[in-house]
């Protein structure tokens, strides 16, 4: 099993930048292909981005594509996700996930607790 830890959400105004944070524990993190969802209020998860094991491809959801970038450092054993240019519309509790299989689509296998994102307008 693997354990997920993210941080790095807060409140930030619209056209504002985060990085979030996944730290990964428990089995061989660089092992494994993972993703970033969202929840926002009143909507189903969605996936924003994956990345795969050794982080040589990755892919968006075509709302994020040029704002957000997923990266990688496996000796970390850390996942990111850089935010730019942030909308209202991206205010979510965001969460980082094992992908079970393939990067894309990715079918979270284990998940962390959550950050919440806020982006004022």
């Amino acid at each position: 099993q693997v354990q997920l830890v993210e941080s790095g959400g807060g409140l930030v105004q619209a056209g504002g930048s985060l990085r979030l944070s996944c730290a990964g524990s428990g089995r061989t993190f660089s092992n494994y292909n993972m993703g970033w969802f969202r929840t926002a209020p009143g909507k189903e998860r969605e996936s924003v981005a994956a990345i795969t094991w050794s982080g040589g491809r990755t892919y968006y959801a075509d709302f994020v594509k040029g704002r957000f970038t997923i990266s990688r450092d496996n000796p970390k054993n850390t996942l990111y996700l850089q935010m730019n240019s942030l909308k209202p519309e991206d205010t979510a509790v965001y969460y980082c996930a094992v992908c079970s299989h393939v990067a894309w689509p990715c079918s979270g296998a284990y998940w962390g607790q959550g950050t919440q994102v806020t982006v004022s307008s």
